[in-house]
């Protein structure tokens, strides 16, 4: 049976959790580093205008923001962070090509594919030689993408190798969530419109419901052993719990008119970090106890998060 919990207030800092939090602060255009353990913020950087996503290299040293823009103001930029010196490294200008917003990177942590929205298409953008769809997710072999396309209500997989489109499989209505297994079997993709999340086998074809009842199934995260789900419903105050294989819900944390949006993962499953959209803050979550640890101020409106281990952690 699935546990439904009210997340209390918790104290600003969660000295057990070493590390560093980065966060997109979408109202100010900036990003914030902050330290887990003390709750210290330890640098606020400016981004392009409304930032959105942020993924993480592998190394660590390398983080991507998505400068998605704003209503009137389209983005058309990605900025790029030195991590370890908490400091810009370069801003990439796309060209003609706007609204960068899903952010993947691939093996060898020199590609990034990123979706542009309104100019529907992927770029392959190489982030060390720098000066439609919505998401994106990549098996971790690098040789597949899967797009959630709102305006279709399609997922699409693409050939990262050939930069070919291989197919579209129609799933529930304005799919923007979307993550792929690591092995590449399965993708799960939120609908904004039924407020559903659905589950694609790669290798049939086949489309299934996984979980439904949300009101807005922002984003979907698997713990690194691909065993459970974590699935914040942003306009629903909610993050779930979902086993993967049986589909079970085990879980359930409210935040009552906090809006959680973005989500990370630890590398060692224990710790997920979801920003609260209407709160300015990042909570942090035990997740094999599926219980809340703390938070973290954050700038306003925090959107896309991830995080840096401590050294030698």
């Amino acid at each position: 049976m699935a546990v439904l919990l009210a997340a209390p207030v918790a104290a600003a800092q969660v000295p057990d959790r070493p590390g560093t939090l980065i966060v997109t602060n979408k109202a100010p255009s900036t990003a914030t580093f902050i330290d887990v353990a003390s709750g210290r913020t330890l640098a606020t950087v400016p981004t392009g205008n409304g930032p959105h996503e942020i993924v993480l290299s592998k190394d660590g040293r390398t983080a991507v923001i998505s400068d998605y823009g704003t209503g009137p103001q389209p983005g058309r930029t990605l900025t790029v962070l030195d991590v370890p010196n908490r400091q810009i490294a370069r801003t990439i200008d796309l060209g003609e090509y706007r609204r960068p917003h899903g952010l993947a990177w691939l093996p060898g942590d020199s590609l990034v594919a990123v979706t542009v929205e309104a100019s529907r298409a992927v770029l392959l953008v190489h982030v060390a030689r720098q000066n439609g769809s919505h998401m994106v997710a990549v098996t971790a072999d690098g040789q597949t993408a899967w797009t959630g396309d709102i305006g279709s209500n399609t997922v699409t997989e693409l050939d990262l190798l050939t930069g070919q489109s291989v197919r579209h499989v129609e799933v529930p209505v304005q799919p923007e969530a979307i993550n792929v297994a690591p092995d590449g079997s399965e993708v799960w993709v939120g609908s904004n419109g039924t407020g559903r999340v659905s589950v694609l086998d790669t290798y049939t074809g086949a489309v299934a419901t996984a979980a439904e009842g949300f009101r807005w199934p922002y984003r979907i995260w698997f713990t690194p052993d691909a065993e459970t789900v974590l699935l914040p419903d942003y306009t629903g105050d909610a993050v779930r719990f979902v086993a993967r294989r049986s589909r079970r819900e085990l879980g359930r944390l409210t935040f009552p008119q906090e809006g959680p949006q973005g989500i990370v993962v630890s590398p060692d499953g224990r710790t997920a970090f979801v920003s609260l959209s209407r709160e300015a803050r990042v909570v942090v979550i035990d997740v094999p106890s599926r219980t809340v640890l703390g938070h973290v101020a954050a700038g306003q409106t925090p959107d896309g998060v991830v995080f840096v281990p401590a050294a030698g952690r």
